[in-house]
């Protein structure tokens, strides 16, 4: 799923000193310092004059592929309900800062649709949260394995 909210984005006309990042991808998922990675995107497009493409990728549990029709239901309704949640502030973000942010829903790994993102739109940098998780010291958290991967500068928000 792609959304679209705001103007139309362009790069606007080149400027001697000003040739930074033209498309900035932040992956969301609600978290405190996710929130605070889109944040930190969304101020850094604004200021130049990027475009700001936010990722949401769902995860579904192991168990997921084992669950009846009626938990399967339940679990479709508990995306739908927070991808609404996260529909309002960005389409709000948009107007209010007349920005144009495209915000895109996956399913899957998120480190693997994370990069498949940055890769496809020709990301300039990709911005996420760190992880809050204990586990991710021992297996490698999504920041870290991005950081790894090398293809783009990724800026990690505590």
């Amino acid at each position: 799923m792609v959304e679209e909210y705001g103007p139309a984005w362009s790069p606007g006309p080149f400027e001697r000193g000003t040739d930074g990042p033209h498309i900035v991808l932040a992956g969301v998922d609600g978290s405190p310092t996710a929130l605070r990675a889109g944040a930190y995107a969304a101020g850094l497009a604004r200021r130049q004059r990027s475009r700001l493409v936010l990722v949401y990728v769902l995860a579904p549990p192991a168990w997921t592929g084992m669950a009846t029709g009626y938990l399967a239901a339940a679990q479709e309704q508990a995306y739908e309900a927070t991808i609404d949640e996260m529909r309002r502030p960005i389409r709000d973000l948009a107007d209010e800062a007349n920005m144009p942010i495209t915000f895109i829903v996956r399913r899957g790994d998120a480190f693997t649709e994370l990069r498949r993102a940055a890769v496809e739109l020709h990301a300039d940098l990709v911005v996420v949260g760190a992880s809050e998780s204990r586990g991710h010291r021992i297996v490698g958290s999504v920041a870290n394995r991005l950081v790894r991967s090398g293809l783009w500068p990724v800026t990690v928000v505590p």
